[in-house]
């Protein structure tokens, strides 16, 4: 039996540090990366992407991070009740991790590796265009195990969402099963949401993640080009066709074009929220998710969740850093 109050998202991640660096295209090209993926580096990859960021004049930016814990700050900063569960190491970057997360409100049970096993870090280059290209050193993180769960948030949660990027390491992948399938158990009432990460993660697990949309999932996160490789299609009307009744809510975003939530029984489509220019991409997915479980926590309509998800988002790339300047529940309030 759960002992604490419920929570109404608890998100379990990759525990990362986000380091940003501001740089143009010959940047990308000469770290010889590809734009706007997300590319798994070892550790000597990473020592040497450090190197080249400070021979640059250093990050403009460090932020404790990762996919979904950016979700679940967002999820806190909006007003609702944020749970998160990753593995960070007993080092400088994972205190940092650990308190900020604290600090922001979000409830954790953050397993600590032994200090031989560093803390992650994810080097974004964000280019002129917003774009971002990301380079992940799973550090501790990918150690995240089935010993790791927390079963008693588990038992507190009412949404749990599934970091795709987690399906790489195997005992992770194999915890993030066992939570999803105890919830799709009868009786049990937490419903699972799934995000997809990154297309090149869906083509490297595609078949465990249609077995996850087809049995456990509820919501599902995704962009436009994720969706498409799920359903090895270019036609993106024939990936939401395939999603429509696979899950209860598939959240879709479609870049410039806005989003669209796609139920067994309709297509909500939402616009974006306009910028005056959009400086930095990164973590505009993950807020978006952050706006759309923060209303289906609150029980809102389909159009206003995806509205809050675009307002969140549209915080999120006008300035650098995956970090709401302007308070996002007031931004919310002037929606509701």
């Amino acid at each position: 039996m759960s002992l604490g109050e419920p929570l109404d998202v608890v998100g379990i991640g990759n525990a990362m540090v986000d380091v940003l660096l501001r740089a143009d295209d010959a940047v990308v090209d000469g770290l010889g990366i590809v734009k706007g993926a997300m590319t798994l580096v070892d550790t000597q990859r990473a020592t040497e992407l450090a190197a080249m960021v400070e021979l640059l004049g250093g990050a403009d930016e460090m932020t404790p991070g990762g996919s979904v814990a950016n979700t679940m700050l967002g999820i806190a900063a909006l007003g609702a009740r944020a749970g998160y569960m990753g593995r960070v190491c007993a080092d400088g970057l994972g205190d940092l991790f650990v308190a900020d997360m604290a600090a922001h409100g979000v409830t954790q049970a953050t397993a600590r590796a032994s200090r031989d096993d560093p803390t992650g870090r994810c080097t974004v280059v964000i280019t002129p265009d917003g774009e971002r290209t990301m380079s992940t050193y799973l550090g501790a993180s990918a150690g995240f195990a089935p010993a790791d769960v927390d079963w008693d948030m588990v038992g507190r949660a009412r949404t749990v969402l599934l970091e795709g990027y987690l399906w790489d390491p195997t005992a992770a992948r194999a915890a993030l099963r066992e939570v999803a399938e105890h919830c799709a158990l009868p009786g049990n009432e937490c419903r699972v949401a799934l995000s997809l990460s990154d297309s090149f993660c869906v083509e490297r697990h595609r078949r465990e993640f249609i077995d996850m949309v087809e049995r456990c999932t509820d919501v599902l996160f995704a962009n436009a080009a994720e969706l498409k490789a799920l359903y090895q299609t270019e036609d993106l009307d024939e990936a939401l066709a395939a999603v429509q009744g696979q899950v209860d809510i598939a959240s879709v975003t479609l870049s410039a074009s806005g989003a669209v939530l796609v139920t067994p029984d309709e297509m909500v489509e939402v616009p974006v929220e306009p910028v005056d220019e959009v400086v930095d991409r990164t973590g505009a997915g993950d807020l978006y998710a952050a706006g759309v479980l923060y209303g289906l926590a609150r029980g809102y309509d389909l159009e206003l969740c995806g509205r809050l998800g675009s307002v969140a988002a549209a915080e999120v790339i006008s300035h650098v850093g995956t970090r709401p300047l302007v308070p996002l529940d007031e931004l919310a309030a002037e929606l509701l």
